[in-house]
Parts: structure tokens; C-alpha cells; sequence
């Protein structure tokens, strides 16, 4: 197991050495961005939904504010970047606290509300007054378009999530967020604060989102409601970390780096299927592979769990 466990740390430098290189080798710099972004969004999708249970249908509205908050902040007040990209973060956990009410519905009926806030936002911001968002079109920022920073800002943004989350599968709080999402009556008899740890993971799973919608503005330097509050976000978040296996850490992004693969061939090979096999890739994960591949691996051989969790 130590061999195994030391040739999985050293291949983690080796990839995040390459990572670091890729803006002076000849290698496509917004395939690695973008890879990172999803498992970024993978990553934090998981913390409310593999370790709490809540599924969120509206999860794009925290990349979505991220984006416009950042794109305003600098476009309007001139904020510099990296400072209006930290107050993207803060505005996604405000915007989580602002409905964390809706905490207190299950099932399905937290997820249509979730989704219903969704479209509100993207409502919202389409009718604001054009020289705020843009209105339909949106906001370009030309003079901020930076795609080397707002790479290596994606890329520490990747490491830290990553941290957090294997910070938070080892801490008190994670135990007692699987004591909830297993058997909400038994963590409340056991003296776990319900409501304040779930509270506590919602503000989590919106500050990442938010924080990589802002370096995503950064990186392409445009903005436009139809992108940033696009549905299609939250499906293929949804698929990548299903894919490589909800409640763990290697899962969601061993699930984006392949799923991400898989969808860039499609998207290049052939356009009009990608909505199709990504429909496909639903019902084959909830029929043949429910708790994704490394849970999978994870459930036939349970000693490997201290390895890839």
C-alpha cells in the first residue's frame, strides 16, 4: 500500500509540474484551463451533493454571479482583476446564505426550487439596466483579457479546492455531514448541529463556482447571460463527478479529465451528438455505475479507499 500510496503522490507533482508548463509548451492552454475549471465545478458539486445529498438543478447561478460580478466590478468601477475575482467568491456565499432557507426542503423539491433561482437570476440579469450587465449582450473586457494569469489564478484555484476537499473528507464537519446525508435522525441524536453543518457546506459549494466564474472572465475576457446561467453547466457537472464517483476526492476529477476528453472529441468529431451522449451517459450512470468509478473501485476493494478515496 505505501508503494502504491508514493507512486500516486509522485505522479500528482509530475501532473501538476505539467499543469504549471503548459502556457510555454506547445500544448492547447484552454483545453488544460478548462479541464481545471471542471474539476473545480466537479470538486464542489460534490461537498453538497456527495457529502450532504442536496442536489442543486440551478448549480450555474454561483458561476454565473462569479462571472458578472467580476466582469462589472472592472468593467464599471474599475476593480483590478484579482481583487474583483475575490469579491466574486464573497458574492457567491452571500448569494448562498440568501437561500440557504430553501436548505430545509429535500428531494426533489430542493432541487426545482434550486433550478426555479436559476432562471430567475438569468432573468434578472438579462432586464438590468445595459450599462450595469450588459443587458442580452453582455460585457466584454477587453482590457483585462489576460489568458496566462488567469490560467496559473485557475490553476492555484484547482489545488486549493482540492485541498478543501480532502481537507473536509478527514475533518469533523465531513463525518458529521455523512452522519446527516445517511440518517438525518440518528446525527441529531447524536448532537450534530443539522442545520449549521449543512449551512456550513452550502457556503463551500457556492464559494469555488463563484470564484472560477470570475477566473473564467478573466481568462476570456467576455460575458453574456445565455453562457453564464446556461443549464447545460449544471448537467455536465453533474455527469463529470457522477462519472468518476460522488463522496469521494479522486472521483470528480479523475470524472471531469475523462468526461472533459470525451466531450471535446465529441464537440470536434461530431457537434449534433454531444447533447445526445451526454443523455446517454446519465441513464448509463444511474443504471450500470451509480457510485461512478472510483466508487465502484473503491466498494469491490475497500483497503484502496485510504489510497484514492
Amino acid at each position: 500500500m505505501d508503494r502504491y500510496s508514493k507512486l500516486i503522490r509522485f505522479s500528482l507533482i509530475v501532473l501538476l509540474l505539467f499543469l504549471a508548463l503548459v502556457p510555454i509548451i506547445p500544448v492547447s492552454q484552454p483545453y488544460f484551463f478548462y479541464m481545471m475549471f471542471w474539476v473545480i465545478m466537479a470538486s464542489s458539486f460534490n461537498i453538497i451533493y456527495g457529502f450532504v445529498g442536496y442536489l442543486p438543478f440551478g448549480y450555474v447561478m454561483f458561476y454565473g454571479v462569479g462571472t458578472y460580478i467580476t466582469a462589472i466590478l472592472w468593467s464599471r468601477f474599475q476593480v483590478p482583476i484579482p481583487i474583483a475575482i475575490m469579491m466574486s467568491g464573497a458574492a457567491g456565499v452571500l448569494l448562498a446564505l440568501l437561500f440557504a432557507p430553501t436548505l430545509r426542503l429535500k428531494g426533489i423539491y430542493f432541487a426545482i426550487v434550486n433550478f426555479s433561482s436559476a432562471m430567475i437570476l438569468r432573468i434578472l440579469v438579462s432586464n438590468l439596466p445595459e450599462e450595469w450587465t450588459g443587458g442580452s449582450f453582455g460585457i466584454t473586457l477587453t482590457g483585462a483579457y489576460n489568458p496566462v494569469a488567469g490560467y496559473y489564478f485557475m490553476l492555484f484555484l484547482m489545488i486549493i479546492t482540492i485541498c478543501v476537499a480532502l481537507w473536509l473528507s478527514r475533518s469533523r464537519l465531513g463525518i458529521a455531514l455523512r452522519c446527516i446525508r445517511d440518517d438525518e435522525s440518528a446525527a441529531m441524536v447524536m448532537g450534530i448541529n443539522v442545520q449549521m453543518s449543512r449551512l456550513k457546506a452550502w457556503c463551500l459549494a457556492a464559494l469555488f463556482p463563484s470564484l472560477a466564474g470570475g477566473v473564467e472572465t478573466w481568462f476570456s475576457a467576455i460575458v453574456d447571460p445565455d453562457t453564464s446561467f446556461n443549464m447545460l453547466f449544471t448537467a455536465k457537472t453533474v455527469v463529470y463527478a457522477m462519472f468518476g464517483g460522488l463522496g469521494t476526492i479522486t472521483g470528480p476529477i479523475f470524472g471531469s479529465a475523462f468526461m472533459y476528453e470525451l466531450d471535446d472529441f465529441i464537440w470536434g468529431h461530431f457537434p449534433l451528438m454531444n447533447l445526445m451522449v451526454l443523455g446517454f451517459m446519465i441513464v448509463f450512470l444511474i443504471l450500470f455505475l451509480p457510485k461512478g468509478v472510483i466508487g465502484s473501485i473503491i466498494n469491490k476493494r475497500p483497503k484502496l479507499r485510504q489510497i484514492i478515496q
